[in-house]
């Protein structure tokens, strides 16, 4: 396995730094997707209910609330598994990418190129339907990781 010689320039301190923030969020999947996995929906179904309540006698019209209410109708047990198995593989993959970034692993700079791009076009295609704010600003942070690991992979090779 060939490994790639290091920098210590400004664009590789916001490589690692943006390879960090990755780490971070995909812990966070892997975990979640895991808590949705372990949890039966009629328990998750049952907070939510008794979160809302509190709020909707002090104030009907939460609009917090009145949302999560909303969204609850379609967390049904099948869909719950989709974002268990979705959050799950896409914490995972990331945390498997990412660890082979950090051990500066020749392969993983293209992959994690081709994986993140996969990641921006499924995100930019859910914006398109939902109009959220969330896809673009995470589309954006990966766009901004594929420049970085463009640029490391680039001068890395150049160093020889």
């Amino acid at each position: 396995m060939r490994h790639l010689a290091a920098d210590h320039g400004l664009l590789h301190r916001l490589f690692e730094l943006g390879i960090a923030a990755k780490a971070v969020f995909a812990s966070i999947e892997t975990a979640a997707g895991l808590a949705l996995l372990a949890t039966p929906n009629a328990l998750i179904q049952g907070w939510l209910h008794w979160l809302t309540q509190a709020e909707l006698v002090e104030d009907p019209s939460d609009p917090l609330a009145r949302r999560v209410l909303a969204a609850m109708g379609y967390l049904d047990a099948g869909s719950q598994h989709f974002y268990a198995v979705y959050l799950l593989g896409h914490g995972l993959l990331k945390l498997a990418v990412v660890a082979l970034l950090a051990r500066r692993v020749a392969a993983a700079y293209p992959l994690a190129i081709a994986v993140f791009a996969g990641f921006v076009a499924y995100q930019l295609h859910r914006w398109t339907l939902t109009g959220s704010p969330a896809m673009l600003a995470l589309s954006a942070l990966d766009a901004v990781v594929i420049w970085l690991t463009w640029q490391e992979w680039r001068g890395a090779a150049a160093r020889g």
